[in-house]
């Protein structure tokens, strides 16, 4: 079903264009190029419906080349961008529909004093050197159009054939749909493999993967000049995400030895962690540490911040209780005194619920984000137990998204997208304004999972 999602005072006229996505974190590829476009502001209209059975091209249609281009330079699920020529389930149907093209359309890319290029590809089957030099043949000759230089190496136009196969268990004779486009922009893929962990100065147990850490700071519409909280900051790998897109970022963690770089290290073989491993090193590294403001040792459960602090956006991964202990400040109902060597002891930290980290996540977001400003955060969640309802909730918070990164076959985790729309008011009590369900438990049925498939592999075995 094809989706507004932006209307223009004096529309124009939109055209055709095909985004070829990367196959990667499928659950995310619709909604970060919905927020992208959201962010622009740009006119488009989105077929989704393309995305059925795996597809991973989608058709949109936009008011011009500038706004797709715009749309490329933010996007690291999407391999390409083209202007959308043909496309039918069969080469000889687009082929035709070539032919039925304005001449105003086609005639400034193939002119006799341009030069041009065919590329064919395809998805879920893979096509020799002989076929792909068939169909470009069989392409040309059909149609006349083509009348420039062939250039291989560096064309003025190049033009893509791109056929999708449905997948099956038996590979299809035939394809689903063939699409011809010409080549636009690439997306961003390329930064993907720059920001990647393993160069990464400063990393920790938990350190967000850089392909996730850009997807959240789309989803969060990070742009120049923004303020950027992330409250269990660990390395600062959001951080370094958002200051990629021109935020300024701070971090909060109660962690201060990961902070202070005496923590055990997380590479391995390394016996001790370096002075130089920190979230700011992490941002010089990429020539990003104007961004940089600050790193505090806090806990997350407890407001320091001043009620006109407001951030453009609140990125983070919260600690689950499972590779990284959740904890926080006992307060003085909760402290439990211990006896030892004969002596009272008083705890600093008790453990952190994970049904209060999100509580306490949502009511700091409710109260410091600017109107209109987004949340983004991870929720893990136990597949059998999960439902709408398991999503915290707040009245000042609107869901925008819900993105699902399954782990096993009973564990997953959902990045889900929140928009402040209004400001807080004192008629929500604190018992009522943030609603919490089925999430304590999830640290429980997370080992219990893990128990299961223990003891299968064990009676496997017997």
């Amino acid at each position: 079903m094809a989706a507004r999602l932006a209307c223009s005072l004096r529309p124009e006229p939109l055209k055709r264009y095909l985004i070829q996505f990367a196959h990667d974190h499928l659950d995310f590829r619709l909604q970060e190029i919905k927020s992208i476009v959201s962010l622009l502001g740009c006119p488009a209209v989105l077929k989704d419906s393309d995305l059925k059975n795996g597809s991973p091209f989608m058709e949109l249609h936009l008011s011009n080349e500038r706004d797709a281009r715009a749309i490329m330079k933010r996007t690291v699920l999407s391999k390409r961008l083209y202007e959308l020529w043909a496309d039918g389930p069969t080469l000889t149907d687009v082929c035709q529909k070539l032919k039925e093209l304005p001449r105003e359309q086609t005639e400034p890319y193939t002119r006799e004093d341009s030069s041009f290029c065919i590329v064919v590809d395809s998805f879920n089957k893979k096509i020799s050197s002989a076929e792909k030099i068939k169909r470009i043949e069989y392409l040309t000759e059909y149609n006349t159009m083509f009348r420039g230089r062939i250039n291989l190496k560096s064309p003025d136009n190049a033009f893509h054939l791109l056929e999708y196969y449905h997948h099956d268990s038996k590979s299809a004779e035939t394809p689903e749909k063939v699409y011809l486009g010409r080549w636009i922009s690439d997306g961003q893929r390329g930064i993907v493999k720059d920001y990647h962990l393993q160069n990464r100065c400063f990393i920790a147990n938990t350190s967000m993967d850089a392909c996730l850490s850009l997807i959240m700071a789309n989803l969060a519409q990070v742009k120049e000049n923004d303020l950027v909280l992330d409250p269990f900051v660990g390395s600062g790998s959001l951080l370094v995400a958002s200051a990629h897109f021109g935020a300024y970022v701070m971090g909060t963690d109660i962690d201060y030895m990961l902070l202070h770089a005496k923590a055990r290290p997380s590479r391995a073989n390394q016996k001790a962690r370096s002075v130089e491993e920190s979230v700011y090193n992490n941002l010089k590294q990429y020539g990003l540490e104007t961004k940089y403001l600050d790193i505090l040792v806090a806990d997350a459960s407890q407001d320091m911040w001043r009620e006109a602090c407001k951030f453009d956006a609140i990125i983070t991964d919260p600690p689950y209780g499972i590779r990284e202990a959740a904890a926080r400040i006992v307060s003085k109902q909760d402290i439990q005194v211990a006896t030892v060597e004969g002596s009272p002891h008083y705890p600093q930290r008790c453990q952190y619920q994970l049904g209060d980290i999100f509580k306490d996540l949502l009511k700091f977001a409710a109260q410091h984000l600017s109107l209109g400003g987004r949340l983004v955060y991870w929720l893990p969640t136990y597949k059998p137990d999960y439902s709408e309802s398991s999503i915290p909730q707040h009245p000042c918070l609107q869901l925008e998204s819900n993105c699902e990164q399954s782990l096993n076959s009973t564990i997953s985790r959902r990045l889900i997208t929140m928009v402040k729309v209004q400001e807080c008011q004192n008629v929500y009590s604190e018992e009522t304004s943030t609603t919490v369900n089925n999430i304590n438990n999830f640290r429980n049925n997370y080992f219990k999972a893990l128990q299961q498939k223990s003891n299968v592999k064990q009676n496997g075995t017997l």
